[in-house]
């Protein structure tokens, strides 16, 4: 039992003042943590210089470190797997360019050299890169603010490039600069919301390629795109509503059947081609384009021509390019990094995430210079990849090869692919993009989290994209500012026939100690929190007191901090201890510290804090700390200490 004290008689364990390190090389080891967490320099460790060349090759270009092991067996698993994801990114590609408002041809562009720089350059074996929607969505929303894709194409293509460029050079420089943990200020309750806003605008804009609608609005809120459709009723063309019915009905009911059948994924994989080929045989016989059904029309054969020359560096709308290309390289990243690991975890093997960042990166800088525009890894791709049994990156290097082949000698046959049948394809894959499932899980766990998650569905759908992306982002740094500004703070008991301390809260059966008040501080003690500490402990005190007082007990003697979870400490919070000290000891009380860590305990010393409280009233554990002050109420009387105290804050006035 604590009660008595009597373990203390064999005297408490000192806390140890760790020694003290130079600066420059406290510094270089605080660099170390916040950079370099995976310590990725290890394995050059007591190498020679031929074999560090070799292992830095490995380490950038990762398909150097597991080429030589690659086997026939692999190869026939990734050929069948590359053709499967060159069946979903060849419709795909032309679907998620005519959403940027991009010419078709581009994003058969962007599945071709982007794949195989990332094959070189990525870690992850599943990602299948390509276009994305949200990506695609958010380069329009942007871009077609300032410049009309219509009115000026030759501008807004070269726009669209130039911020392709600078977002992989952001990207690059994320990863290069170990600067990863950027990208994690986007929650994953914030990554559902926008991702589900984002899902939900894009269906409602493929209305206008369903009903055949030439004039459309470049908003992306709701209210405007519903204007758009009611307002033209008489031009709702009922040939592509018809079609656009049917291709829904055809794409949903083969997603439904491979999803009741594993082994049948390659029904929903070849779903959309097969809807591009039968539209496409459709129109052609019917004539249907003479009858208001919109056309993709020419699309120009050969490979990507090179496009340096029209990154627009000199353009006065270089500022726009340059903003629009960091915010869809964040979310390039936050989805395609979120991805990888997510099939990682499948397959039980670790993705850098500041490597897949440099990959990504590399990959958007050369597809901005070969007529390329944002790639990244797009989950129902990545998906279909996975399911269709890959074993490495190769699976994009055979889809870029199909890609190529269809650029060289298939682009005639999509001419009378009709409009309706694309935004058929984005439809069906957004619609799996509403993640209503994790909302309600978000709900059920954490109402914080849930209100960021509507934040960011409820700006993005009836405001922008960019503004539910600042909703989102802004309400998240608001919960991680709360969540150091105001740290939580509990009374510890001792939990019956035990050493143990543990939230009264959390366990009720925890009893309090007589005269001794156990406080525990769950979070590092900054200037943003020092002030709010001060007056909540301060709180504690007096509520202990009255508690004390109207119970007749006995009075509070001693002020117990369990700092635990304090992992440092700065000028401020020294100064909020140092006047917590002050008011205990006015009161005649005495403030105890148990298992401060080793940035705390540092600062304390060179603070002189320690001077001034005691050594001997610093504990390593809670444990002991209250058997010190059991053993003290029960050997010395308690006016006696009290008078002691008293003294002691004398001198110190």
């Amino acid at each position: 039992m604590v009660g008595n004290g009597e373990n203390y008689e064999y005297g408490p364990h000192r806390v140890a003042i760790p020694p003290a390190k130079p600066f420059f090389k406290g510094l270089k080891s605080s660099l170390k943590e916040t950079f370099f967490p995976d310590d990725p320099f290890r394995q050059f460790k007591n190498q020679s210089c031929l074999r560090r060349l070799v292992l830095g090759l490995q380490y950038f270009v990762p398909i150097v470190e597991w080429a030589p092991r690659y086997t026939f067996e692999f190869f026939k698993a990734d050929l069948i797997a590359g053709v499967t994801i060159a069946s979903l990114a060849v419709p795909q590609g032309i679907s998620y360019a005519n959403l940027a408002n991009l010419p078709p041809i581009l994003g058969l562009y962007s599945s071709f050299v982007p794949p195989l720089v990332y094959a070189m350059l990525g870690s992850s074996r599943d990602l299948a890169v390509g276009t994305v929607a949200v990506g695609s969505l958010l380069l329009a929303s942007m871009l077609g603010k300032e410049i009309s894709p219509t009115e000026n194409p030759k501008l807004y293509v070269q726009l669209a490039i130039t911020a392709t460029f600078f977002a992989g050079v952001f990207q690059t420089a994320l990863g290069l600069l170990r600067l990863g943990f950027v990208v994690d200020f986007l929650s994953h309750a914030t990554i559902v919301g926008f991702m589900s806003g984002a899902a939900t605008v894009v269906c409602l804009q493929q209305l206008k390629g369903v009903l055949g609608l030439v004039h459309f609005t470049h908003q992306t809120d709701i209210m405007s795109v519903i204007h758009s459709i009611f307002s033209q009723l008489h031009q709702w063309r009922w040939e592509s509503g018809v079609l656009g019915v049917c291709f829904v009905f055809f794409l949903i009911v083969t997603k439904y059947l491979s999803k009741r059948k594993k082994a049948f994924f390659w029904i929903n994989a070849l779903a959309p081609l097969t809807s591009v080929i039968l539209g496409s045989v459709l129109v052609y016989l019917t004539h249907a384009e003479k009858h208001g059904v919109q056309v993709i029309g020419h699309l120009k054969k050969g490979l990507n021509p090179p496009s340096v020359s029209e990154l627009a560096f000199g353009s006065p709308h270089l500022t726009l390019a340059i903003k629009t290309g960091i915010v869809i390289g964040i979310i390039g990243l936050a989805e395609g990094v979120a991805v990888g690991r997510s099939f990682a975890i499948f397959k039980n093997y670790h993705i850098d995430g500041n490597k897949e960042m440099i990959a990504f990166g590399m990959m958007n800088i050369a597809g901005s210079c070969t007529s390329c525009y944002l790639t990244a890894g797009p989950f129902s791709r990545s998906a279909v990849n996975f399911n269709a049994g890959c074993k490495t990156a190769v699976s994009n290097i055979v889809m870029a090869t199909a890609v190529m082949i269809t650029l060289l000698f298939l682009t005639p046959l999509f001419h009378y692919t009709p409009l309706v049948v694309l935004s058929t394809i984005i439809i069906v894959a957004m619609v799996g993009l509403i993640d209503y499932e994790s909302a309600i899980h978000l709900w059920k766990v954490d109402k914080v989290d849930f209100m960021v998650c509507m934040g960011a569905y409820f700006g993005v759908v009836f405001a922008s994209v960019e503004i539910g992306l600042i909703i989102a982002v802004t309400i998240s740094m608001l919960r991680v500012l709360l969540f150091i500004a105001r740290p939580r703070t509990s009374v510890l008991g001792n939990i019956p026939n035990s050493m143990i301390f543990r939230s009264t809260d959390q366990y009720p059966v925890a009893n309090n100690v007589p005269g001794v008040l156990i406080l525990h501080i769950d979070a590092p003690v900054y200037f943003a929190n020092a002030n709010y500490l001060r007056e909540r402990i301060s709180r504690w005190i007096y509520e202990e007191e009255d508690k004390l007082k109207s119970s007749g007990e006995t009075s509070l003697h001693y002020v117990v901090l369990d700092l635990s979870s304090v992992g440092s400490i700065d000028t401020s919070g020294i100064s909020m201890l140092e006047e917590i000290k002050r008011n205990t000891d006015r009161k005649g009380q005495k403030l105890v510290l148990a298992n401060p860590r080793s940035e705390v305990i540092k600062k304390l010393d060179k603070s002189k804090f320690i001077e001034a409280i005691g050594q001997e009233w610093i504990y390593l554990t809670v444990g002991e700390a209250v058997a010190a002050c059991n053993f003290m109420l029960h050997t010395c009387k308690p006016n006696v200490a009290a008078d002691e105290s008293n003294r002691q804050a004398d001198e110190n006035v």
